[in-house]
């Protein structure tokens, strides 16, 4: 494949720290790359750099003449007294845009429910970010660079943006780099991740699943001494490959080795012995929530329902911007009142709620951590063990240097733990997380994942993180056109019940109709799609099997029988040729399949 862009021996230094120590990357056409890594190590560094709008201090950048580059980086270059519509479009006359398939889908997926006229300046930081991404997808180019794309979109948003880049360039062209904590999204879009530690890139092949597993496996095969981290994404792994199916593009066949390394991890968590003791700890009562409506003047907000909260539930909530889901948490944590119905408390909860503007922090932001911390109880217990405030600190990233640094020094993403932090210490039995994963890396993500799993309580969480919901709540509830119900079939039915009503979606600036998506295979091909994907199965497993019986004779041959080795690994090379192809048509036909 054509080279397009990369670095070449790219060294960049700031007067406390080397970011990157001579890194050699590359991307090639049909490249679609996530970067993943630690917040601080230089994952916005080192687009910046493939950008043009750093400059490394040695090394250089290379890049294809000609080569077309488009950049979302996390600041606002809007201009605030444009509008929306010349933001996105610019100059080109309504007809120009509207017969364009590509920009009506585009408007359409973004900018739908904003004022086509209105300035820039009155819109809020979401709304600016998303006409941001959208004046950018309009345009052509060779390479896109997203940093953060997913900040402040809904899942709607997000499973949208992921098809539009799926399809926006034929098969093995164009390139595309993307920093996002959103995993689902990783795993839905990139081809290969690279990760950014210790002043270099380290590449992996797929999405964020098959980095996991990779890098589980590498930890393992080198015994690195990182054993919290290492059992951390060990536990990570068990969920993926036990959890929500088709993470991983690879066939079923390959996730043995999967499972051999997860054969001693536990499940993530045990749902009877959790709820036993937030039974215990809750009574039967949490909140009632009984034909509670909510109307703010002449606007109905939620309609009647009913939703009755059980000790221990891990519920997460569904809905667009603007649907009512931080009024339905008003109501559960009595910040707003039911303008029809009831809602009724058990005498024994106590509430806490993780909310997006640090409001537990405004009042302590002179304080140092240790201070803070000193305020709690010695001592906690965490699946069966006591351990302090500072080890539990240490558990959420933070090194024991940060026990002196004031409250109001600390970054964004250390806020948000450190909150997530003082809500534990108090020991409530109910919990709202309300946008937990802002300013949150990957691996910390992890982390939470892994406190809030031994976390006997209930728990609700209302997030745009697809891959977070889905990893530490056991039901999913959405709020439709006003109207609350429970999805079963999570996110994935929530998403098939907002694309019945594609009329919401519909921009009030579109000029011209929709054109009709192309139809999909038939009945016909999609049972010969099956029927051969089964063959292939069946023989990728057949040649699994003697791709291990000639292991097993090589193994057991002469060793100084040179010739005789080289025949066996000829007849290896062979049948791992075959097994490649085979997958590769399974692949094809998995995209058939849907």
């Amino acid at each position: 494949m054509a080279h397009l862009l990369g670095g070449e021996s790219l060294h960049l230094e700031y007067p406390t720290h080397v970011v990157f120590d001579s890194v050699t990357i590359g991307i090639s056409d049909g490249d679609r790359i996530g970067l993943v890594g630690r917040n601080g190590e230089g994952k916005s560094t080192l687009l910046g750099m493939l950008a043009g709008t750093i400059e490394p201090h040695s090394g250089r950048v290379t890049r294809r003449s000609g080569l077309r580059v488009g950049v979302l980086d996390q600041s606002d270059t809007l201009d605030p007294e444009n509008t929306v519509h010349y933001s996105v479009v610019g100059t080109m006359d309504d007809h120009e845009w509207a017969g364009e398939a590509r920009i009506r889908d585009i408007i359409a997926g973004l900018v739908a429910d904003l004022d086509w006229e209105a300035k820039v300046s009155t819109l809020s930081g979401g709304q600016r970010r998303r006409v941001a991404l959208a004046a950018l997808l309009v345009q052509d180019w060779d390479v896109i660079i997203l940093d953060e794309p997913t900040n402040h979109l809904d899942v709607e948003g997000i499973s949208w943006l992921a098809e539009h880049l799926n399809n926006r360039w034929p098969r093995n062209t164009g390139g595309l780099m993307v920093v996002t904590h959103d995993r689902w999204f990783l795993d839905a879009v990139c081809t290969s991740t690279w990760e950014v530690h210790d002043r270099l890139v380290e590449p992996f092949e797929g999405g964020y699943a098959a980095y996991v597993l990779q890098r589980v496996e590498r930890d393992r095969i080198a015994a690195v001494t990182e054993s919290k981290r290492q059992n951390m994404m060990k536990k990570e792994l068990a969920w993926l490959r036990r959890g929500a199916p088709a993470r991983t593009s690879k066939p079923k066949f390959r996730i043995e080795a999967a499972n051999q390394l997860i054969a001693d991890v536990p499940p993530v968590r045990n749902p009877l012995e959790l709820k036993k003791m937030a039974t215990a700890r809750l009574g039967k009562d949490v909140v009632d929530l009984i034909d509670a409506e909510v109307s703010f003047g002449a606007k109905r907000v939620l309609k009647p329902f009913t939703w009755r909260i059980g000790p221990g539930e891990r519920t997460g909530l569904l809905g667009a911007n603007g649907a009512g889901k931080s009024t339905l948490l008003g109501l559960i944590a009595g910040t707003v009142q039911p303008t029809g119905g009831q809602v009724k408390r058990g005498k024994t909860v106590k509430l806490a709620v993780l909310d997006q503007q640090f409001s537990a922090l405004e009042q302590i932001g002179e304080d140092r951590v240790r201070e803070v911390l000193a305020r709690f109880k010695t001592t906690f217990n965490v699946d069966g063990k006591d351990l302090t405030p500072s080890q539990l600190l240490e558990r959420l990233g933070f090194s024991r240097a940060h026990l002196s640094t004031k409250v109001g020094e600390l970054s964004g993403g250390q806020r948000r733990r450190l909150q997530l932090l003082m809500i534990l210490m108090d020991e409530p039995n109910v919990m709202i997380l309300d946008e937990p994963t802002n300013d949150v890396d990957t691996d910390m993500l992890a982390a939470l994942e892994d406190l809030l799993d031994s976390w006997p309580g209930t728990l609700i969480v209302v997030s745009h993180d697809r891959y977070l919901l889905e990893r530490v709540t056991d039901q999913q509830y959405a709020i439709l056109d006003g109207s609350f119900r429970h999805v079963p079939g999570g996110v994935d039915e929530y998403l098939k019940l907002r694309s019945a009503t594609p009329a919401q979606r519909q921009p009030a600036a579109m000029a011209a109709e929709t054109a009709p998506k192309p139809a999909g295979p038939s009945g016909a091909e999609l049972r010969a799609a099956q029927k051969e994907m089964n063959a292939n199965e069946r023989k990728l497993k057949q040649l699994t099997e003697k791709i291990e019986a000639v292991h097993e004779k090589i193994a057991a041959h002469d060793q100084s029988d040179y010739e005789g080795l080289a025949t066996f690994t000829a007849e290896l090379n062979e049948l791992q040729a075959q097994v490649d192809e085979l997958e590769e048509r399974w692949l094809e036909l998995s995209e058939i399949l849907g």
